[in-house]
Protein backbone atom coordinates (compact mmCIF):
# COMPACT_ATOMS: atom_id res chain seq x y z
CA UNK A 1 0.00 0.00 0.00
CA UNK A 2 1.30 3.40 -1.02
CA UNK A 3 1.84 6.37 1.72
CA UNK A 4 -1.30 8.60 2.06
CA UNK A 5 -0.59 11.26 4.89
CA UNK A 6 -3.26 13.65 4.15
CA UNK A 7 -6.65 13.41 2.72
CA UNK A 8 -7.15 14.98 -0.72
CA UNK A 9 -10.38 16.44 0.31
CA UNK A 10 -9.89 18.19 3.51
CA UNK A 11 -5.70 17.93 3.73
CA UNK A 12 -6.48 16.67 7.55
CA UNK A 13 -3.97 13.29 9.19
CA UNK A 14 -5.58 9.44 7.77
CA UNK A 15 -4.92 6.63 8.75
CA UNK A 16 -5.13 2.78 7.87
CA UNK A 17 -7.68 1.44 8.62
CA UNK A 18 -10.65 -1.10 7.32
CA UNK A 19 -13.79 0.61 6.59
CA UNK A 20 -16.99 -0.73 7.67
CA UNK A 21 -18.26 -3.14 5.08
CA UNK A 22 -15.06 -3.13 3.46
CA UNK A 23 -12.57 -6.42 3.39
CA UNK A 24 -9.10 -4.70 3.32
CA UNK A 25 -7.17 -1.91 4.73
CA UNK A 26 -7.84 1.94 3.56
CA UNK A 27 -6.25 5.48 3.93
CA UNK A 28 -9.39 7.01 5.97
CA UNK A 29 -9.44 10.43 7.13
CA UNK A 30 -10.71 10.59 10.47
CA UNK A 31 -12.05 13.98 9.99
CA UNK A 32 -14.51 13.80 6.92
CA UNK A 33 -15.02 10.20 6.60
CA UNK A 34 -13.01 10.23 3.12
CA UNK A 35 -11.69 7.13 2.28
CA UNK A 36 -8.25 7.35 0.23
CA UNK A 37 -8.72 5.05 -2.76
CA UNK A 38 -5.50 3.55 -4.26
CA UNK A 39 -6.14 1.65 -7.78
CA UNK A 40 -3.65 0.75 -10.35
CA UNK A 41 -2.28 2.97 -13.11
CA UNK A 42 -3.47 2.24 -16.53
CA UNK A 43 -0.27 2.18 -19.20
CA UNK A 44 -1.60 2.26 -22.80
CA UNK A 45 0.99 1.71 -25.91
CA UNK A 46 1.87 -0.09 -28.75
CA UNK A 47 4.11 -2.00 -31.56
CA UNK A 48 4.30 0.86 -34.27
CA UNK A 49 4.92 -1.45 -37.53
CA UNK A 50 6.36 -0.65 -40.55
CA UNK A 51 6.04 -3.44 -42.77
CA UNK A 52 8.30 -6.14 -41.37
CA UNK A 53 10.20 -3.59 -38.93
CA UNK A 54 8.98 -2.19 -35.48
CA UNK A 55 9.89 1.13 -34.18
CA UNK A 56 11.27 1.56 -30.74
CA UNK A 57 12.69 4.29 -28.75
CA UNK A 58 15.38 4.74 -26.11
CA UNK A 59 14.88 6.05 -22.61
CA UNK A 60 15.39 9.71 -22.07
CA UNK A 61 14.36 9.40 -18.66
CA UNK A 62 13.94 7.01 -15.42
CA UNK A 63 13.50 4.22 -14.81
CA UNK A 64 15.51 2.66 -17.18
CA UNK A 65 17.31 5.67 -19.13
CA UNK A 66 19.07 4.61 -22.11
CA UNK A 67 17.42 1.28 -22.63
CA UNK A 68 15.30 0.36 -25.20
CA UNK A 69 11.49 0.21 -25.16
CA UNK A 70 7.98 0.55 -27.22
CA UNK A 71 6.02 3.71 -26.59
CA UNK A 72 3.96 3.74 -23.63
CA UNK A 73 2.67 5.48 -20.76
CA UNK A 74 0.23 6.34 -18.39
CA UNK A 75 -3.51 6.92 -19.77
CA UNK A 76 -5.06 10.25 -19.11
CA UNK A 77 -7.92 11.48 -18.03
CA UNK A 78 -10.38 12.09 -20.80
CA UNK A 79 -9.64 9.63 -22.92
CA UNK A 80 -9.60 5.89 -24.77
CA UNK A 81 -6.98 3.65 -24.07
CA UNK A 82 -6.51 3.73 -27.78
CA UNK A 83 -6.30 7.62 -28.13
CA UNK A 84 -3.43 6.74 -24.85
CA UNK A 85 -2.12 5.38 -27.21
CA UNK A 86 -1.72 7.14 -29.95
CA UNK A 87 -0.81 10.13 -27.63
CA UNK A 88 2.26 7.97 -26.06
CA UNK A 89 3.52 7.14 -29.92
CA UNK A 90 3.17 10.57 -31.12
CA UNK A 91 4.80 12.06 -27.94
CA UNK A 92 7.47 9.43 -27.18
CA UNK A 93 8.47 8.65 -30.89
CA UNK A 94 6.83 11.64 -32.99
CA UNK A 95 4.78 8.97 -34.99
CA UNK A 96 0.88 9.04 -36.20
CA UNK A 97 -0.44 5.19 -36.03
CA UNK A 98 -3.39 4.15 -37.72
CA UNK A 99 -4.92 0.45 -37.55
CA UNK A 100 -4.78 0.19 -33.80
CA UNK A 101 -5.80 -3.71 -32.73
CA UNK A 102 -5.63 -4.76 -29.15
CA UNK A 103 -3.12 -7.00 -28.44
CA UNK A 104 -2.11 -7.41 -24.83
CA UNK A 105 -3.06 -6.98 -21.53
CA UNK A 106 -1.25 -7.67 -18.84
CA UNK A 107 -1.45 -6.98 -14.79
CA UNK A 108 1.62 -6.23 -13.18
CA UNK A 109 0.20 -6.33 -9.46
CA UNK A 110 3.31 -5.49 -7.68
CA UNK A 111 3.57 -2.20 -9.63
CA UNK A 112 -0.39 -1.70 -9.37
CA UNK A 113 -0.70 -1.27 -13.29
CA UNK A 114 -1.82 -2.90 -15.94
CA UNK A 115 -0.52 -3.19 -19.52
CA UNK A 116 -2.73 -2.27 -22.54
CA UNK A 117 -0.41 -2.72 -25.51
CA UNK A 118 -2.16 -2.61 -29.44
CA UNK A 119 -0.42 -3.60 -32.48
CA UNK A 120 -0.63 -0.27 -34.95
CA UNK A 121 0.91 0.85 -38.31
CA UNK A 122 2.97 3.91 -38.96
CA UNK A 123 1.72 5.86 -41.04
CA UNK A 124 4.82 6.16 -42.98
CA UNK A 125 8.49 4.97 -42.86
CA UNK A 126 10.29 8.26 -42.11
CA UNK A 127 7.43 9.72 -40.01
CA UNK A 128 8.94 9.62 -36.58
CA UNK A 129 11.37 11.48 -34.82
CA UNK A 130 12.52 11.41 -30.90
CA UNK A 131 10.52 13.03 -28.60
CA UNK A 132 11.20 14.60 -24.67
CA UNK A 133 11.29 11.20 -23.49
CA UNK A 134 13.31 9.75 -25.96
CA UNK A 135 17.17 9.75 -26.74
CA UNK A 136 16.54 8.15 -30.63
CA UNK A 137 13.61 6.34 -31.97
CA UNK A 138 14.57 3.63 -34.70
CA UNK A 139 12.79 1.01 -36.87
CA UNK A 140 14.26 -2.68 -35.97
CA UNK A 141 13.89 -5.78 -38.01
CA UNK A 142 13.70 -8.87 -35.12
CA UNK A 143 17.01 -9.68 -35.97
CA UNK A 144 17.94 -6.42 -35.19
CA UNK A 145 16.10 -6.12 -31.50
CA UNK A 146 18.93 -5.16 -29.28
CA UNK A 147 17.12 -7.67 -26.79
CA UNK A 148 19.46 -7.15 -23.80
CA UNK A 149 19.08 -3.20 -23.98
CA UNK A 150 15.29 -3.72 -23.39
CA UNK A 151 13.88 -1.54 -20.37
CA UNK A 152 11.23 -3.53 -18.92
CA UNK A 153 10.40 -7.28 -18.74
CA UNK A 154 6.71 -6.77 -20.20
CA UNK A 155 7.98 -4.80 -23.20
CA UNK A 156 10.69 -7.82 -23.79
CA UNK A 157 7.68 -9.99 -23.42
CA UNK A 158 5.13 -8.21 -25.57
CA UNK A 159 7.95 -8.22 -28.29
CA UNK A 160 9.19 -11.72 -27.82
CA UNK A 161 5.21 -12.89 -28.25
CA UNK A 162 4.88 -10.47 -31.54
CA UNK A 163 7.39 -11.75 -32.87
CA UNK A 164 6.04 -15.60 -32.66
CA UNK A 165 2.38 -14.76 -33.11
CA UNK A 166 4.00 -13.02 -36.92
CA UNK A 167 5.31 -16.37 -37.80
CA UNK A 168 2.17 -17.81 -37.59
CA UNK A 169 -0.13 -15.10 -38.40
CA UNK A 170 -2.48 -15.79 -35.20
CA UNK A 171 -2.39 -12.53 -32.93
CA UNK A 172 -4.39 -13.46 -30.60
CA UNK A 173 -5.30 -10.99 -27.77
CA UNK A 174 -4.08 -12.60 -24.39
CA UNK A 175 -4.26 -11.35 -21.06
CA UNK A 176 -1.87 -12.12 -18.87
CA UNK A 177 -0.23 -11.68 -15.34
CA UNK A 178 3.70 -10.72 -14.99
CA UNK A 179 4.77 -11.18 -11.03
Amino acid sequence: MHSTRHCDNCGKLVAILIPPGDNRPRHVCHACGRIQYQNPKVVCGCIPIWQSRILLCKRAIEPKYGLWTLPAGFMENDETIWQGAARETMEEAGAEITDQTLYRVYSLPRANQVYIMFRAMLTGEKNYAAGTESLAVRLFTEDEIPWDEIAFRVIHRTLKSYFADRKTGNFAIISEDIE
